[in-house]
């Protein structure tokens, strides 16, 4: 039996490689909103993983919720996005400060700054409501405590979390993500 190739795909990777072997995009490459560079690039369901880490935010909610619209086409059966945001629950004024909405945002690229802050119920909803089911692996719930499971590197690398970035080792955690994966059904 002729076994298919594994299309995984990073949406927004600026300089990181944090994940080889995988298909390492910019948005001028890949849009979350222009399904024509989608077209250009991919078959409708024929992509095993997708990756955006701190991309969604760049997004308002509308937006948001036609992106996971737009990957779910794209995605095989089974496959997934995995998807971290800035976490609005995480209690920490210095981070709040630095991922709220109109935020810094990079120094680069001013444009680019969030137009939203997720907690793990928005984020969710924007993927359910896009046909996923949602896996929570890291997160801070409503009263500011961390929630993490046991996830897989090999399934795609988050740096920003407390798995992989030395600022979150130990009990120290200072840069959080709100981490999901979502499932195609």
């Amino acid at each position: 039996m002729d076994e298919q190739k594994e299309i995984k795909v990073v949406i927004g990777a600026d300089n990181y490689n944090n994940n080889p072997g995988w298909i390492h995009t910019q948005e001028e490459e890949l849009n979350l909103l222009d399904k024509t560079t989608w077209e250009n690039q991919f078959t409708k369901g024929s992509i095993t993983a997708i990756l955006a880490e701190h991309v969604w935010e760049h997004l308002t909610y509308q937006e948001g919720t036609e992106a996971a619209k737009l990957c779910y086409q794209y995605l095989k059966s089974q496959g997934y996005i995995r998807c971290a945001v800035p976490d609005g629950y995480f209690l920490d004024e210095a981070y709040q400060n630095i991922v709220k909405i109109g935020g810094p945002g990079p120094k680069d690229h001013p444009a680019a700054s969030h137009k939203i802050v997720y907690n793990y119920k928005t984020l969710s909803s924007i993927f359910e409501t896009a046909g996923f089911e949602v896996n929570f692996l890291e997160y801070c719930d409503e009263k500011g405590r961390f929630h993490c499971s046991d996830w897989q590197e090999e399934d795609g690398v988050i740096f920003r979390s407390k798995k992989c970035d030395p600022r979150n080792q130990g009990d120290n955690l200072t840069f959080p993500s709100l981490i999901i994966d979502a499932t195609k059904r």
